[in-house]
């Protein structure tokens, strides 16, 4: 099927690569189906590009890239609406809020994406009792410069 996207233009994806966001993402909850894009020439940064509304991408990573100990626990209904995924079958991404000056991004980590890869579900997680926060700088300051 063809989509239009905010970073890529029109696209062919494939019904099979539809993510399901049963209940959306908080702040955009009719939003149930969304396609995770590469952004070209940037294996660490990707696009989770809503199916039906071309103006809705946001930039996600790998929190992991970043935040070597960066650590969840997911709640039970969370795991239930993802039908029990094995640790293998998930996928954790963090979105980003992308500034002018790179060094300046931040990545959410109280609010991870949680990926079923076995069977394409898809749910945003409100980490709670956490010192995460929203705004986590992904690009920490050089040890002796002040910013």
């Amino acid at each position: 099927m063809k989509i239009n996207t905010k970073y890529h233009g029109e696209i062919e994806v494939k019904s099979d690569d539809v993510l399901i966001f049963e209940h959306g993402i908080p702040g955009f909850g009719e939003e149930k189906q969304f396609v995770l894009l590469p952004l070209p020439e940037n294996e660490w940064f990707h696009i989770l590009q809503s199916v039906t509304t071309p103006e809705l991408g946001f930039v996600v990573t790998d929190p992991f890239l970043f935040f070597k100990d960066y650590d969840f626990e997911l709640d039970q209904a969370s795991v239930e609406l993802l039908d029990y995924p094995s640790e293998k079958e998930i996928q954790v991404l963090s979105i980003l809020t992308v500034r002018e000056v790179l060094n300046e991004s931040t990545a959410n980590l109280q609010a991870p994406i949680i990926l079923n890869l076995a069977n394409r579900k898809g749910k945003q997680v409100i980490l709670t009792n956490t010192d995460y926060q929203t705004k986590h700088l992904i690009f920490a300051q050089p040890a002796g410069k002040k910013g």
